[in-house]
């Protein structure tokens, strides 16, 4: 992901800490892991190694579909993009 396009996201994104455990692997790091297997079509299980586990990429995938923050960078990019 490109500088720039963080820069829009990043402030949308929550807080790394969860309520449970220790901290999040990187937001950018997820979300570019997310990126690879949606462009190659390749199983979650298959995510490379760099991405970490792929449960917990999964996990944030679903995790944010649910609390809204899908919603929330996709509604401010489209509002930036016209």
């Amino acid at each position: 992901m490109a500088d720039a396009q963080w820069a829009r996201i990043e402030p949308l994104l929550p807080d790394r800490t969860p309520k449970r455990g220790g901290r999040w692997r990187d937001h950018r790091e997820v979300i570019d892991a997310i990126a690879y297997k949606f462009q190659t079509g390749t199983q979650w299980v298959h995510l490379p190694e760099k991405y970490g586990n792929w449960r917990g990429v999964y996990n944030r995938l679903r995790m944010w579909a649910v609390d809204g923050t899908w919603e929330r960078v996709f509604t401010a990019l489209v509002a930036q993009a016209d």
